[in-house]
Order: structure tokens, then sequence, then C-alpha cells
């Protein structure tokens, strides 16, 4: 078992000399933290996949620090794409091109003539990848399947021995993973809502984006992580519960013989009476703060001091950020709805 070692920010020249020796280590973003190898290294990126229990047809992200970096893999950046990279990289835009033959391992494209490609606006990890000379894989850096780590602790908690360290720059500042949008077609297409909405590519390109709403099939391989397999999953039922559903699912939560998680603005349950085996994590107020603290309750909830078999979630409108919360925890509770129970 390895020693887990915790970095600070100003020890990345350190983290880094452990990447250029194929070890992994994991880094913050502003949207979740991720699980770095050196992605030119194929042994090292195969432990990536051992190390989280991932599906090897789940092809990764490269994580970059500059557009050059990019370009150094990527066959061709169209004009639309270069818009974008002007407005969002570095940031929460990650975008999938056409690579030049044999320039990536199928290990890290799962096979696929296209990769996906990040610029992080995180500093301290955008210093790391320069450190370490070489673009990164950069998948959360959780078990396969369980919700996202927004803390190193949450990382430490997943990964503990299993890797050689963790970047530690506090609390991620979004919450969900980036949005992924597919350059290497004739219309952009969205392969995963994130805070990047769709409202903003299609201000900057002055075009309308399609989203990917197809199920991918068993034999099929994804373009992009998150749309194959159960995602984001803590061991207790996640349901969904509508804003005019919460009187009727805290009576519902009340008869059952056991502790249930709500997750929800605890405003929205003032004029509720709180059942007594029922435990509130409070999100605060508004779209934004629940999607910042999504996969910490899902965390919270799935930890041993408070693992309950049955969490509530509140659910939004699929609109802007709304449509990147929402994906996610539908992915979460296997689309599972409060309304589904009462019938």
């Amino acid at each position: 078992m390895l020693m887990t070692k915790i970095y600070q920010p100003d020890e990345v020249d350190q983290a880094a000399q452990e990447l250029r020796l194929g070890e992994l280590i994991a880094f913050p973003t502003e949207t979740v933290y991720g699980l770095g190898a050196d992605a030119t290294n194929e042994q090292a990126v195969k432990r990536v996949y051992l190390a989280k229990g991932r599906p090897s047809d789940n092809p990764l992200i490269v994580t970059i620090s500059s557009v050059a970096m990019a370009e150094q893999y990527i066959a061709e950046i169209p004009p639309t794409a270069r818009k974008l990279i002007a407005k969002f990289w570095p940031g929460s835009l990650t975008m999938v091109f056409k690579i030049k033959p044999g320039s990536l391992s199928k290990t890290v494209t799962g096979g696929l003539k296209t990769a996906a490609f990040r610029m992080p606006q995180e500093p301290t990890t955008l210093r790391l990848i320069e450190a370490a000379g070489v673009p990164l894989v950069g998948p959360s850096a959780n078990t396969s399947g369980k919700p996202s780590p927004t803390t190193a602790q949450h990382v430490f908690n997943d990964l503990e021995g299993r890797i050689a360290g963790i970047v530690d720059d506090g609390p991620t500042k979004v919450g969900v993973e980036s949005t992924i949008l597919d350059m290497s077609v004739p219309v952009p297409t969205i392969l995963r809502p994130g805070a990047v909405t769709v409202e903003e590519i299609e201000a900057v390109l002055g075009m309308e984006v399609v989203a990917d709403r197809h199920h991918v099939g068993q034999k099929e391989v994804p373009k992009a992580p998150g749309m194959k397999y159960k995602h984001y999953a803590p061991a207790g039922q996640v349901v969904i519960v509508a804003p005019d559903q919460w009187e009727a699912a805290l009576k519902w939560a009340q008869a059952k013989a056991e502790k249930v998680g709500v997750m929800v603005d605890q405003s929205l349950l003032d004029q509720q009476t709180i059942p007594a085996n029922v435990e509130v994590f409070d999100y605060g107020s508004g779209i934004t703060n629940a999607t910042h603290k999504l996969f910490a309750g899902l965390r919270y909830f799935d930890g041993q001091a408070k693992k309950v078999n049955w969490i509530l979630v509140a659910g939004y409108p699929e609109e802007g950020l709304g449509a990147a919360y929402m994906n996610r925890l539908r992915k979460s509770a296997g689309n599972v709805f409060f309304s589904d129970l009462e019938d």
C-alpha cells in the first residue's frame, strides 16, 4: 500500500516529480478534484483505471496548461473552437477534438479518434502541469460511480493507499464537473452539461448547439466521461423531490423506522414540521449553492457516521446551471423521483 502524501500549493514541484515518475497525484480544479497521471505514459494511465475501479472504455479528459500543449495532440482547432477558447479557457469547458493519429494512447481515448481537452482555472494545477511538462489525464479523483470529490479529504477517503499524493488547495468553487462540448462534429454538441451553460456557448458562437441525450449502448464506447455508467451514487437511494412535494415527502420519511437524509434549501421547509428521524443538509439559497454543495451533501450522508438508506434531494428546473445540477442528480438517483414512490 502506498503512503498518500498531502501536498500544499507551494509544493507542486515535488508533486510534479512524482507525476514524471509515473505516480498518481490528485489535483484541485474549480469544478471537482481530478486524478492526475502523465497522459503520455500508458502504464501510468492504466493505473488510473485501477485506482478508481473505472471501466476501461470510459475515455479520460486530457488536462493541459496551455493551448500550445493541446495543439501537440489535436489535429485541427476550428475557428469556432478558437472563439470558445478565448472566452472560456482557462475554465470549466472541456472540448472534444479529432486528434493526430498515434498522438495519444488508446488507454486515454478509449480507442476513439477523438479526445477531450480542458484547461482548468485553478492556478495551482496549471503550475503543476507546467512543472510536470506533460498533459495529465484528469478524471474525478474518487472511486468510480461514487459522488465526485470537492475537497482533498473526500479524495483521501476514497483513494488513500492507492495514489502517491493529493495537492490540497481547499474546497472547489463550482462543485460539479466541467461542461463537455463535442467540436469534432459538424454542429457543436453538449455531451455533458456543466458550469458553462448552453446559453453562454451559443452567445459566443452565434449559433445553436445541440444536447446529446441518446443512451450509450452496452457495446458502444462513449465519447466523454459520464455518458454510459452510473455515476455520483452514494450507498443509499437518492430520491428527487419537486418543490411542491416536500410536505408529502416529509410525511413519507416520518413513516420510516430509520433515519432519512434530506438535502434542500432549509427555507423551503420553514413551514413544515421536520420529523425526528429526518436530518437536513442545508444547501443554502439558489441553484448556485445547490450545485456547489450537491456532492458534499451526498458524501455527508454516505459517511460511516451518517450513512442512511434514503436521501431526499431537491429538484430544480433544468435550465442554465440547473441543467448540470439535474444531470448529476438524475444519475445519482437513477432517475428515481418522489412521485415514483407515491404510485
